[in-house]
């Protein structure tokens, strides 16, 4: 590549002189290439340890003059090839120009500009793509790309100079971080150490510091354990590898996830030494923490943060803080944790203006809302510049438009960000769907459940004096909340502080409840931003039948029975909408269960819309893939709660551990949030605390509850003594100060005994739980939630390869040990398609939804590569063309992709089949499917009559006698079964239309029925093998030979075999001839169009008639039975196997293949009778393209041509017949029987599994010496 040139003072230090000439020197790095000694020894350790640019680029070239000491570099390579080219180039365009300048300083000017020239033209042609970064970065990834082979595709994220402790020996290198692997190089003193590990593989990543390592980065896969350390900026190192995994994880979880984090957005403009991929994650990493710590919708991208102060009108001074900007929000984060927090949506901002600026207040900026809410800025550094990014956004900002539409006359309606009064909560969410969808009308929107929340619907009208004591409290509470409001603002724009936090935790007033949750969830942006889309998703779901409507169906009866709301149709329906509704909008996550039981308590304080939008923040945003089908979340949060167990309880870890109640009762209570195991009126205290802290709370509560109880739970004995004993201290968690008449629990009802426990107030867990263990904070929460999400994925991944295997019929031959080996190598295939792209859609997605079995599967490319590698018949050349053929015949279903079961049965046919199954494979990858049409040219035009006509019983040639029947009239069944196959599909798109009878599910027992008999395949029925097959089998044998140890005795036995059943078939062709004549002179003449006559072969006839040549063949036909691979009168090029005729001895002598006398050689013309290779005891080398062995004769070109090289259509050989001939040859009955360990064959497969590079031009790197 060319460089930006630099000066050079010291030319030849390390460095050897290749070429010269008066202007340019051409060099090579001392230690690359031949050769090196010590001296190479020496520099290959110091450029790995001081990372020069010539460990990058061997080769370089420097500008020099004459009479100057000074060289300038203008290009370097990494390989000869590369640097050639630069070199001529030079030497061709700058050499002759550069002779004219007189002036030395001219002729380095010139040079200078020319090269600063040519490195800005190609910048601008990789401007556009801006997927690679100029400069150092481009080098190392260069670097990268040719030491690990990896493509293309794989882009360098990052790399930084460590050390990998190899024992207790550090080896100090290089550290490269990809997208998909993790990869290190070392080479000291000519010891070399190369690793390479896929992110999807890690199952452990973390930072720690022992006594025998200094502070280090540790990462587990399933067989190794490595430590890296010495990092310049450990923390970096260690986040972006967090990162890394972290999308590996996803991909192994959520494909569809994964797929859309990959769209990775291009740089605006590549930095030198800067990775876009990393500013990229950087990025991404922050607008996850800022999305997270304002509960915003996932959408949304923060564009900037900068320091400044905010005047918070209750507590009358200037708070410092964080300002963070994005394209719809302006949020304020305090210095110090829970001092202030506010979020303020662009489309509630009225006016944005710059303060006068004073010593006091320097540079202060003034925000209003609709609401008549102000908020002031100071000490902002770049003010001018942020009012522009401001008004920017706001010009963007829907609800700024005005005119005749319904938004626009929405935002101009009362401000549904500060809600007026807790009684008219339910009113601002349902007007703007209202408003926009006023042309749907539903039931949805005609129901009471539209507008209010159901405990509105159902509660008793008892005034809240008549409640006395509970009523009071109750008031107090909304009279608390109302002096807050006053205080600190009302709705989206609130300033959230401690004093937000102590309301939330005595508890919120029921009727401000459903207004609260919707706030500080962050559900309320979601909702009036969205106005409508509730309603529209309920009118496209209803009807809709699936999977999640019939396990929502199964599960509304069972959502909080014991609450009357839920007695009825109308709660029930609700229900129903808003599940169905959030199905169809999430079909990721569906319907699972304990959603039911959150969202009926989601409805009880809110409205549908309301309700529905709050289910929306929980699932995708607060309880990040609790609720997927393998409930990964809740997993996760229960290897955190463990944690936390050992750290704060460590004596009562110990032994909730072996009597392994932690995995039995945290599911439960995480995913519904106490709801199930707790009185309905105190579990509603955490989920309102839950709202406003997060999972935080949850496990705050779970450590409270097991400390509570610690002393009883190590006297337990059992799983079931604990868990009773902690159910029944649940039950009798009570809420006093609930106004709402006490709902019976069922739980407590199933758990009582004869003396329960003492009662528990839930505001006194609540405040044990904060005093004892309110140490967490949200970032330590998401830092463990990353190491137990690699556990817990990496664990299901497990679960997922030992029920493939399961799966696997136990007769395959392989063990279990190697059937796992293979899944591993198998799964790595596929995800090779989603690292680096595949043509095929259903390959680079995959659906967790899906069986084990179906979830990875490969395509032919994909195969071929394993087949390659994996395969006991090494064929060369020919490989590839039998992968093809056995992935055709291993996929059929024909949707061009195999599962592992479908590839683990194919090789066990090639590993452990007897010499019968062995030969059987061999047969059937030489017959249709496998054998593809563009294979065997004939086969194209035969097969495309044979499927348009199978099922036509019109068909003169249908329906009489075939006068090239060979073996007689016994196979005539086939057509039968042919036809009733036919009849079958009839049936079955008939039984399609008429849709699910109880004739339809027998039809499909009988067609199982028949696909599992079908399974039990005899030598029998294998169909015959025509002329053109036998040549492509003989083809395959031939190529499969050529690296075996006995490999001239292989071919000479081979030769032979080939010999005898080129006999054996012209036995058969003469005697079906014979018999075609005696039918045809029996039959009524002018039944087929252009017969033959008699004396002349029916092969004949076939480039002399076109129209017979168009007709389909009979249907007893041996070629129709064998897929229609003939096509008469031509020889497709690659079908002609050849050889010399010399005077070879032995069973494939010439002379021993003449069999027939020449009057009957001369009655048949056609190739056929022995247009196969008998080599005998020739050597393989001397087979040549220009000869063409006929009857025991070798003829010249010109000769074959005589006889128009025709594929005799009527010989043809049965699979008996090979089987019986194999076995005349025991070298080749030892070829077959021969055992061939395929775990070697796997440990090769896995060295070279990454090194898919197709760049051949770069020098494969060595140590020298």
């Amino acid at each position: 590549m060319w460089l930006a040139p630099e000066e050079v003072l010291v030319a030849n230090a390390l460095w050897v002189t290749e070429r010269a000439n008066p202007f340019f020197v051409l060099q090579r790095r001392r230690g690359h290439g031949k050769g090196g000694g010590l001296t190479g020894l020496l520099v290959g350790t110091l450029d790995v340890v001081l990372d020069s640019s010539a460990r990058v680029a061997p080769y370089r070239i420097l500008h020099q003059t004459q009479d100057s000491q000074v060289y300038w570099t203008v290009a370097c390579g990494s390989s000869r090839k590369e640097i050639t080219a630069h070199w001529e180039w030079l030497e061709s365009n700058l050499l002759q120009t550069l002779s004219i300048f007189d002036s030395e300083e001219d002729i380095t000017t010139f040079v200078k500009g020319k090269i600063h020239g040519i490195i800005a033209e190609e910048n601008k042609n990789l401007q556009p793509q801006g997927d690679e970064d100029p400069g150092k970065f481009k080098e190392a990834e260069l670097k990268m790309r040719k030491q690990f082979g990896m493509p293309e595709g794989e882009k360098l994220v990052n790399y930084y100079s460590c050390s990998y402790w190899k024992g207790r020996v550090p080896r100090q290198g290089w550290l490269y971080l990809t997208v998909n692997h993790l990869c290190f190089y070392s080479l000291l003193l000519g010891k070399e150490v190369s690793l390479v590990v896929q992110w999807v593989d890690v199952t452990r990543l973390e930072k720690n510091a022992t006594l025998l390592f200094p502070e280090c980065i540790r990462v587990d896969t399933r067989n190794q354990e490595l430590f890296f350390s010495m990092f310049l900026n450990i923390g970096e190192t260690f986040k972006l590898m967090e990162q890394l995994a972290s999308l590996a994880m996803r991909q192994l979880l959520d494909n569809k996830g994964f797929l859309e984090d990959r769209a990775l957005p291009r740089p605006v403009r590549a930095h030198r030494h800067i990775s876009a991929l990393k500013r990229d994650l950087d990025a991404r990493a922050k607008n996850e923490c800022y999305r997270a710590t304002f509960r915003l919708p996932k959408d949304e991208r923060l564009d900037g943060h900068t320091g400044c102060t905010l005047w918070t009108p209750f507590s009358k001074r200037h708070i410092p803080g964080q300002m963070f900007i994005s394209n719809n929000y302006i949020c304020f984060a305090s210095k110090e944790e829970d001092s202030c927090h506010l979020i303020i949506p662009l489309r509630e901002v009225a006016i944005v203006e710059k303060a006068v600026s004073s010593s006091v207040l320097p540079s202060p900026l003034s925000i209003s809302t609709k609401s008549k809410m102000t908020f002031l800025f100071a000490n902002l550094k770049d003010r001018d510049f942020l009012v522009q990014r401001i008004s920017d956004f706001l010009q963007k900002t829907p609800t700024r438009q005005t005119g005749g539409t319904t938004w626009g006359r929405q935002a101009g309606a009362p401000d549904p960000e500060s809600l007026p009064a807790p009684q008219e909560v339910s009113g601002p969410p349902t007007s703007p769907s209202s408003a926009l969808s006023s042309p749907q009308s539903s039931s949805a929107q005609e129901a009471p459940t539209a507008s209010q929340g159901l405990l509105k619907v159902f509660r008793r009208n008892a005034p809240v004096e008549t409640l006395g004591a509970k009523g009071a409290k109750e008031k107090m509470k909304e009279e608390s909340w109302d002096i807050h409001f006053f205080e600190y603002g009302r709705g989206m724009c609130m300033y959230r502080t401690a004093k937000t936090r102590e309301l939330v935790l005595k508890g919120l007033p029921e009727g401000l409840r459903g207004e609260l949750w919707l706030l500080f969830s962050g559900a309320w942006n979601e909702m009036v931003t969205h106005p409508g889309y509730y309603a529209e998703l309920v009118e496209k779901s209803m009807g809709k039948y699936s999977l999640a409507t019939e396990e929502i169906e199964r599960d509304l009866h069972r959502s909080m029975p014991e609450h009357p709301a839920f007695q009825n149709e109308l709660g029930i329906a609700a229900l129903r909408r808003v599940l169905t509704a959030y199905a169809y909008r999430n079909p990721t996550i569906g319907y699972c269960q304990a959603m039911n039981i959150v969202t009926s308590v989601l409805l009880l304080y809110s409205s549908e819309e309301e309700a529905f939008w709050l289910l929306v923040a929980l699932c995708e945003r607060m309880l990040p893939d609790y609720y997927n089908t393998r409930v990964v979340g809740a997993l996760v949060d229960q290897g955190i709660f463990e944690e936390l167990t050992r750290e704060a309880l460590p004596r009562l870890a110990e032994k909730m551990q072996d009597l392994g109640v932690i995995s039995s009762i945290s599911l439960s209570w995480f995913l519904t949030l106490f709801l199930s195991v707790m009185p309905f009126e105190s579990a509603v205290v955490i989920v309102d605390c839950f709202f406003y802290e997060g999972i935080k709370v949850i496990l705050q509560v779970a450590l409270a509850i097991l400390d509570a109880n610690m002393e009883q739970l190590l006297c337990c004995s059992d799983e079931g003594e604990a868990m009773t004993l902690l159910g029944r201290y649940l039950d009798n968690v009570v809420n006093k100060q609930s106004a709402s008449p006490p709902i019976p629990h069922l739980h407590a009802l199933l758990t009582s005994g004869d003396d329960p426990p003492a009662e528990v107030d839930i505001f006194d867990l609540l405040k044990v739980s904060y005093e004892k263990f309110s140490g967490l904070r949200a970032e330590d929460i998401e830092q463990m939630r990353f190491k137990q999400r690699l556990k817990v994925i990496q664990s299901l991944e497990d679960t997922a390869k030992r029920s493939v295997v399961r799966a696997i019929p136990g007769d395959i031959g392989f063990s279990i040990e190697e059937l796992e080996d293979l899944y591993v190598v198998f799964k790595a295939k596929h995800l090779e398609s989603q690292y680096w792209g595949s043509g095929h859609t259903a390959v680079s997605s995959r659906d967790p939804s899906l069986p084990y079995l179906e979830q990875y599967r490969i395509e032919a490319s994909q195969f071929q590569e394993l087949f390659a590698n994996l395969t006991p018949w090494a064929c060369g050349s020919h490989t590839p063309v039998l992968a093809d053929r056995m992935f055709r015949l291993l996929d059929q279903n024909r949707d061009s992709l195999i599962n592992f079961k479908e590839f683990v049965t194919g090789m066990s046919g090639l590993y452990h089949g007897d010499l019968m199954e062995k030969l059987k494979t061999l047969y059937k990858l030489h017959l249709p499917p496998a054998l593809s049409p563009d294979e065997a040219e004939s086969a194209l035009e035969a097969a495309y009559y044979f499927t348009e006509d199978s099922a036509s019983e019109a068909s003169p040639l249908g329906s009489d006698p075939d006068p090239f029947l060979p073996w007689g009239a016994q196979e005539v069944p086939p057509q039968e079964e042919q036809e009733g196959s036919g009849n079958v599909d009839v049936q079955g798109k008939r039984g399609e239309e008429k849709g699910t009878s109880p004739s339809d599910y027998r039809h499909h027992l009988r067609m199982w029925a028949k696909e599992k008999e079908a399974q039990k395949e005899t030598i029998k029925d294998l169909p015959k093998m025509n002329q053109e097959q036998f040549i492509e089998l003989c083809k395959t044998l031939y190529n499969m030979f050529s690296e075996d140890p006995m490999e001239k005795a292989l071919y000479h036995a081979i030769a032979t075999v080939a010999s005898l059943l080129l006999r054996i078939g012209e036995v058969g062709k003469r005697f079906s001839t014979q018999m075609g004549r005696r039918l045809r002179d029996g039959a009524r003449g002018g039944d087929h169009n252009g017969a033959t006559e008699e004396g002349e072969p029916p092969a004949q006839d076939a480039p002399q008639d076109p129209a017979r040549e168009r007709q389909p063949p009979a249907a007893g036909d041996p070629q129709a039975r064998a897929g229609g691979d003939t096509h008469l009168g031509k020889v497709p090029q690659e079908s002609q196997v050849v050889g010399e005729g010399g005077s070879g001895e032995g069973q494939g002598s010439p002379s021993q293949l003449q069999l027939l006398s020449d009057d009957e050689t001369k009655d048949d013309l056609s190739l056929s009778s022995y247009s196969v290779v008998s080599t005998g005891s020739l050597q393989c080398e001397e087979l040549t393209d220009d000869t063409v062995l006929v009857g025991g004769e070798a003829r010249s070109p010109a000769t074959a041509s005589r006889s128009e090289g025709a594929i005799d259509a009527d010989w043809c050989i049965s699979f008996e017949q090979i089987l019986a001939s194999v076995l005349t040859e025991s070298v080749l009955v030892n070829f077959f029987e021969k055992k061939v360990d395929i775990g070697l064959k796997i440990k090769d497969q896995r060295k070279v599994e990454r090194q898919c590079s197709t760049s051949s031009d770069h020098e494969q790197p060595g140590a020298s010496g």
